[in-house]
């Protein structure tokens, strides 16, 4: 992180958040939204076998991806938070400004992280070894997440 940055963030008392507390938060938001597919689907995963269900919930990959996008783009843009970061007390602010992303910055963000989740979380995991703990979906939008 360069020393412009880190003195910004310095300055509004802001430090960035920790990797467990990223992963908390990552698990959170896919346990919620995975229930929400059981919930939608719940008449098929009852009456169906286990290979039925697996094929069922294959089908829906598409619609699956389109709610986390939808999902992590209002959250983030509405909140700097998805439900899982608001548990966690931490949010994405722009880099530019420190505030919650705009809708674009959100929605890049929100597709991007899709795309990384496609590509095996390489994205999550050039995070992981970043300084500034940016995974390509806050490369991509210019954000860092932060402690609330």
């Amino acid at each position: 992180m360069n020393e412009e940055l880190e003195t910004r963030l310095h300055h509004e008392e802001m430090t960035l958040a920790l990797n467990r507390k990223r992963a908390v938060a990552f698990f959170i938001d896919e346990i919620l939204l995975s229930f929400l597919l059981i919930i939608a689907l719940w008449d098929s995963f009852v009456a169906g076998s286990t290979q039925e269900i697996i094929i069922l919930t294959n089908s829906f990959v598409l619609e699956f991806m389109m709610m986390k996008i939808i999902y992590q783009a209002f959250f983030v843009m509405q909140y700097g938070a998805t439900i899982g970061k608001l548990v966690m007390k931490i949010r994405v602010v722009e880099i530019k400004t420190l505030n919650n992303p705009n809708v674009l910055v959100a929605l890049n963000r929100a597709i991007i992280r899709v795309i990384s989740e496609m590509l095996l979380y390489l994205g999550f995991l050039w995070g992981l070894l970043n300084p500034s703990r940016q995974t390509w979906h806050d490369l991509s939008s210019k954000t860092l997440v932060v402690n609330a």
